[in-house]
């Protein structure tokens, strides 16, 4: 975490930041949040993060009293005063401190800046591993707080040597904990269409794609693929090379992904620098 962060309405020591005991989003878990990356001081795709940031703060009643110049007057300032040029921002809404202790509220707005290392680079080469879980996250299309499920699972996941889960249910995946997820089958990629959130990386990759099928995708068909790969903020994108003791494809990054890889590292240089 860098030295200054934004609370209580300014520019403050990131240490001297603190939320309410009784908020409700420390007690009940009900809040949002959002993050983005900074690339050569420049924070990337800050408008569409702050699209998703606005409309969850609408979503899920909790009130924002910032307006997206003030947002982005607040985090420019962050980036100049922590000097931040590789890194991340992360925003958060609390639910607020309530009459009846459950209701969102006035929630508090923070905005930290946050040191950010990526994957080490064999994760890009080799790929990774995911473990299968039944499970789809509420309100899939609003970034909120409510992580519990996957952190109490992530105890498993250093045993198996995987570095996150796919969610499913009824047959259907869905997404990764922290990341979208999409396959590759006979050159076509896909991605699925439901119980997801509309990730702003994912967004981009699509864009680079030009085709990709939006579809319900089964998890039978998914560990048939030709490939898969997951992406997200803090991964870019990542392969997938194994779902639980099955490999994909041929167990090994394909070259969709891989090339699709190279175009959003352009794409990052295009826009920063």
């Amino acid at each position: 975490m860098k030295p200054f962060c934004f609370a209580d309405g300014q520019i403050i020591s990131t240490e001297k930041a603190s939320i309410h005991p009784m908020d409700v989003g420390l007690i009940r878990g009900y809040g949002i949040f959002d993050f983005l990356r900074t690339v050569n001081f420049q924070p990337l795709f800050l408008e569409h993060y702050l699209d998703r940031f606005i409309a969850s703060a609408e979503k899920t009643f909790i009130p924002l009293e910032y307006s997206r110049a003030e947002l982005k007057a607040i985090i420019q300032e962050l980036i100049e005063k922590n000097h931040l040029k590789e890194g991340g921002i992360r925003m958060v809404l609390s639910g607020g401190v309530s009459k009846n202790h459950f209701s969102p509220g006035k929630g508090k707005l923070f905005i930290f800046a946050e040191t950010l290392l990526f994957p080490p680079m064999e994760k890009y080469e080799k790929g990774i591993k995911l473990l299968t879980l039944e499970y789809v996250r509420p309100i899939a299309e609003i970034k909120t707080t409510n992580y519990a499920l996957p952190v109490w699972d992530s105890m498993r996941w250093k045993d198996a040597e995987a570095e996150d889960v796919l969610y499913h249910l009824n047959g259907m995946v869905s997404e990764s904990s922290r990341s979208n997820f999409f396959i590759v089958k006979d050159g076509q990629i896909s991605t699925p269409d439901s119980h997801i959130l509309m990730g702003i990386t994912r967004k981009h990759i699509m864009k680079l794609a030009c085709k990709v099928l939006i579809r319900p995708i089964s998890l039978a068909e998914t560990l048939n693929a030709d490939e898969a790969f997951i992406t997200s903020t803090t991964k870019k994108l990542l392969p997938v090379t194994q779902i639980d003791d099955r490999e994909i494809g041929n167990g090994k990054p394909g070259p969709v992904a891989l090339d699709l890889l190279e175009k959003f590292k352009l794409l990052e240089k295009e826009l920063c620098f």
